[in-house]
């Protein structure tokens, strides 16, 4: 009986100091730590109305991603990261010698067909001076009217065996230019002046038109242009023409007005800033081009960019859209 009566006493109290060790530890881990100061400050609103928006920097060209027209070996690379071209400039070169050698191949074709040229003419000529032979004879007996006649037929089998020389003769000139474009487009070169942004090819690499990684990335960046993405939610919101801050992001005090270029009138499903067309979500945006002087900024292509542009306010009904702007 002491022992059930001992047990009866000990449970509660085990319980009790679970209990009371349970309100301990939750009391003790219960504490309020400070809010950690985030690492750079948010940009705020310039305007009364603003509908803001992520924004994306881009070559004023856009980011034009060179590829080669045709698979093959990198034989040579003409430029560098970084590097300012013109346009027409090389940028890489395809390994030449299979169409080289095709080349020289054609031109020995030429030298072949302009030979036969000339002695299809040479043929027309006799053809031509033995049929003016029989015809100048003044007495008809002398030459038999089929003597007459074959030669008129030579002297037309002759000349239509010149004619087709010289189709001959056009056939392998063109396939000669054809031969020497075909070599031609193994050197890649720069569709517009601009910067190098990215380079990927590399001398001994094979590439294809078909690779994700293009071997040349360039663009016009001597003026900038900002992408900027804005929610369907505030696109009736948003006048061509707004005005505009960009912020650069990291440092709010660096700001620069940016002036109005063009919508695209095409509202899309928004994506990563990734650029993967895998990640796309919900959301649809209308995309609004803005630009500003590149020297007024510490930017690079591709960086992000926080927009403010100014909006209409309220419920007020937005003016139609003016149409882009150069």
């Amino acid at each position: 009986m002491k022992k059930i009566r001992l047990l009866n006493w000990l449970v509660p109290a085990f319980a009790a100091a679970g209990l009371a060790a349970m309100i301990l530890t939750v009391t003790a881990g219960d504490k309020s730590y400070p809010a950690s100061a985030p690492l750079a400050a948010p940009a705020k609103p310039p305007f009364a109305e603003t509908v803001s928006g992520a924004g994306i920097i881009e070559a004023s060209t856009q980011n034009i991603a060179v590829a080669a027209p045709v698979a093959g070996v990198i034989a040579q690379v003409h430029v560098q990261v970084g590097q300012t071209v013109k346009a027409g400039a090389p940028l890489f070169t395809l390994d030449q010698r299979p169409l080289a050698a095709e080349v020289e191949s054609r031109a020995a074709a030429v030298r072949v067909a302009e030979m036969r040229v000339l002695e299809a003419e040479a043929q027309l000529a006799e053809a031509d001076d033995q049929l003016a032979k029989v015809r100048g004879i003044s007495d008809a007996r002398a030459v038999s009217r089929e003597e007459v006649v074959r030669r008129e037929t030579a002297a037309r089998a002759v000349g239509s065996r010149l004619k087709l020389a010289q189709a001959g003769l056009a056939q392998a000139h063109a396939q000669r230019k054809q031969t020497q474009v075909e070599l031609d487009r193994l050197t890649v070169r720069a569709p517009v002046a601009g910067e190098l942004l990215q380079l990927n090819a590399r001398v001994g690499e094979f590439v294809s038109p078909g690779d994700g990684a293009k071997p040349v990335v360039l663009g016009d960046t001597r003026r900038l242009h900002v992408r900027v993405d804005i929610d369907e939610a505030d696109a009736w919101r948003f006048r061509a023409g707004a005005k505009a801050v960009a912020y650069l992001r990291g440092n709010v005090s660096i700001a620069v007005p940016a002036s109005f270029v063009r919508i695209e009138p095409y509202v899309t499903p928004k994506k990563s800033l990734t650029g993967a067309s895998a990640e796309r979500v919900d959301t649809r945006v209308l995309q609004v081009l803005f630009a500003f002087d590149r020297a007024q900024l510490p930017v690079y292509v591709g960086q992000q960019m926080d927009i403010f542009v100014e909006a209409v306010a309220g419920t007020a009904a937005a003016p139609p859209p003016a149409k882009a702007q150069s």
